[in-house]
């Protein structure tokens, strides 16, 4: 007989974090150096940030690299106190390390996810895969699924895109993504950029610009050349932002929807103009 769903384990602490045990074995690395493994982590959510971060239990951690932090960031994730500097090989990252405030994580240590920060660690894993941008959230679901609706894509009141083989992407607390066959889209009307991004479920994205248009904001559409596995049937299509877009589907115009990325775009189509 199965068990049946436990309810979510998260516990709350008074300073308003939430955390939940982790079952996965996670490892830090900074260059040749593991800094970090552990097989009892924990997930913490501050009040500020929609994504997870790991802590792991000192014992799990190489303490013998890190020194109190000579300028600490003090206030920083949730009001947190004790900060750690991370040498290793010679070179010193500052603030890389920290515990949170609250007497539950009192003795679990956080680390900077980040490279680009300049304090975080070179690379991470979870089990054998090696995970990029922030740890995946547990209750979060990507799903990716060929479908046969009708998908129509406008951009200034130009039809871009006409498909009856989207592929539709299904991401917790974000809108559905159509992704469209090239076959099926205006590549005439598209410039390739230099802008990338990266995603811990989706993987590393290229964009273009729709051409011509002042009036929208650059790098609205975008694709995965390599996705991870999971999500592997978006691999080459093209989506756009349907934020900055009009998508019809099956003859219905859907809403533009109100997310972070509408005030990304907003900002960043007014870098493009220059100021008024």
């Amino acid at each position: 007989m199965s068990a049946l769903p436990t309810e979510r384990s998260l516990r709350t602490t008074p300073e308003g974090l939430l955390w939940e045990p982790s079952e996965r074995w996670v490892r830090g690395r900074k260059g040749d150096v593991t800094v970090v493994d552990s097989r009892h982590p924990v997930l913490v959510w501050e009040p500020s940030l929609p994504v997870p971060q790991y802590a792991f239990p000192r014992e799990d951690v190489r303490e013998d690299l890190l020194r109190p932090a000579k300028n600490p960031r003090t206030g920083a994730h949730t009001g947190s106190r004790i900060f750690y500097d991370l040498e290793v090989d010679g070179e010193l990252l500052e603030n890389a390390a920290w515990t949170f405030p609250a007497a539950d994580l009192a003795e679990y240590i956080a680390f900077e996810w980040f490279r680009r920060s300049g304090r975080g660690l070179d690379h991470w894993y979870e089990e054998e895969e090696e995970i990029f941008i922030h740890p995946r959230d547990p209750h979060k679901r990507v799903d990716a699924i060929a479908s046969s609706r009708h998908v129509q894509v406008s951009v200034g009141g130009m039809l871009v895109a006409d498909t009856h083989r989207p592929v539709l992407l299904f991401e917790t607390g974000l809108p559905t993504r159509y992704y469209l066959p090239r076959e099926d889209v205006r590549l005439d009307l598209l410039e390739p950029t230099e802008h990338h991004t990266g995603c811990p479920y989706k993987g590393t994205a290229q964009y273009w610009s729709v051409r011509g248009e002042a009036d929208v904001p650059p790098n609205i559409v975008w694709s995965y050349p390599e996705p991870l596995p999971a999500v592997g049937a978006i691999k080459g299509l093209l989506a756009f932002y349907n934020e900055a877009a009009d998508i019809t589907v099956d003859g219905e115009r859907m809403e533009r929807p109100v997310t972070p990325f509408s005030t990304m775009l907003k900002q960043s189509s007014r870098r493009e103009r220059g100021p008024a």
